[in-house]
């Protein structure tokens, strides 16, 4: 029973150990994600530095820095909690079973000890036949026998605990030894951190003897993202009523056939049939998802793109976000009001539609290009386009490229902004792309 104690014991740590194991593997492959990143980020701003003229890129970049850094450091603080957790689990395994292995021994030492007294073959036959009868004599032969196979067992339990004893005090050694290259990578990130935040005060000491400049160029950026809002609304409501138009010619032109079906009807003294499938009339009063979802297909896609919630892939294969979705004010006081991702990418990256689809809209706004994609009753909007290789009515796929991404002259910066709507309400991108 004590063998089998100690058998759950150890089920539920390497369980726990898994546990453990999985949560720290996550955690690694975000520090190399953050890694990565930040590497790409300093490159672009040592280009950046080699400028004499400090522009608004720089800045972006060191916020871009600055924040991809603390989710590092705090990255690092997971980790190392999580190996703390490691490594109280594994000091408390290696007590048990320690204690285990002291029990064991401590019975082993007194069945060796017993059988060294009654190690010669006149001592075991005399305790055989010292028994009151047949029945207790065997009994005491097949105990003579259990206990030497009990002996050799007890033998093999001590070796494999002292060898789990001695992987985990190994596992241990790793984990501390783990847990001080993360604190000491830490400090080298927290170092690092302390001075792209004295660089970013320099950066913007800097830009404001240009400020006038900066917030032009600034607020000509919000002037275009309004702009392109206000395409995508025209688009949308146009999509909504075209849509509107053609169920309502629709269901007309099924009212007139089925009117000329019971005149023929009448007239031939036949019994009127009405239709076999009652369906919905698409009128004035229907709701916007009712008209987008108005055809069989429409609906079919409305359900594959609501499905897909969450695991949407990104508008480019590689990008870091700038601004998330709603309001939000920038370094110099600028309110902006965003409807969904400002996604930095690399210079002249491909454009991707996130979900099969049609597109329904491209137009150039401001020297850029917009492409809309219409889902079902969904709509994604993708704009900052310098190319695009798609064309309005055209259907694309998952993943398809529509475009490349424009770089602002002014900053130096590729980014694409990204839109979801659900018929005319703008929603979250978080809430339906994937974790990036």
């Amino acid at each position: 029973m004590k063998f089998f104690r100690t058998a759950f014991f150890l089920f539920c740590v390497f369980a726990a150990t898994g546990v453990f194991a999985q949560s720290s593997s996550e955690l690694k492959r975000r520090r190399d994600k953050y890694t990565e990143e930040l590497e790409q980020l300093n490159r672009e701003y040592q280009e950046t530095a080699s400028n004499k003229k400090v522009s608004l890129k720089q800045l972006n970049i060191l916020k871009a820095q600055i924040n991809l850094r603390e989710e590092k450091i705090a990255n690092i603080n997971s980790e190392v909690r999580n190996l703390d957790n490691q490594i109280s689990q594994s000091n408390n395994t290696v007590r048990t079973l320690q204690s285990q292995l002291d029990q064991l021994k401590k019975e082993y030492a007194g069945m060796v000890l017993f059988a060294y007294r009654n190690q010669s073959a006149y001592n075991k036959l005399m305790f055989i036949f010292a028994a009151k009868d047949f029945n207790q004599a065997y009994r005491r032969l097949k105990y003579l026998q259990q206990f030497g196979t009990y002996r050799e067992r007890q033998a093999g339990y001590i070796q494999g605990t002292q060898k789990d004893l001695n992987n985990k005090i190994v596992e241990l050694d790793r984990n501390k030894k783990q847990k001080n290259n993360l604190l000491t990578e830490q400090e080298k990130e927290k170092e690092t951190l302390g001075k792209e935040k004295t660089n970013q005060v320099k950066v913007i000491v800097d830009l404001s003897k240009h400020q006038g400049e900066i917030k032009k160029q600034q607020r000509d950026v919000q002037k275009r993202i309004a702009q392109t809002r206000r395409q995508i609304d025209i688009a949308i409501r146009k999509e909504i009523e075209d849509a509107r138009r053609e169920a309502e010619a629709r269901a007309a032109a099924a009212a007139r056939a089925a009117a000329a079906a019971a005149a023929k009807a009448k007239a031939e003294n036949k019994e009127v049939v009405g239709p076999s499938v009652s369906k919905k009339t698409i009128t004035k009063a229907s709701t916007n998802s009712e008209v987008l979802n108005a055809t069989p297909e429409a609906t079919r896609l409305s359900n594959d793109f609501l499905g897909n919630r969450g695991r949407l892939p990104w508008p480019v294969a590689n990008g870091q976000l700038v601004h998330g979705f709603g309001t939000y004010t920038d370094s110099e006081g600028i309110r902006n009001d965003n409807p969904g991702y400002e996604i930095r990418t690399a210079n002249g990256a491909a454009v991707r539609a996130v979900f099969e689809g049609e597109v329904v809209k491209v137009m150039d706004v401001s020297g850029t290009y917009l492409i809309i994609i219409k889902h079902g009753e969904y709509f994604t909007a993708y704009s900052n386009l310098r190319s695009v290789n798609v064309a309005k009515g055209q259907k694309v796929s998952t993943k398809q490229s529509i475009g490349t991404v424009a770089t602002d002259p002014s900053s130096g910066e590729a980014e694409v902004i990204f839109a979801l709507y659900q018929g005319k309400t703008v929603v979250n991108p978080k809430l339906w792309l994937a974790d990036n």
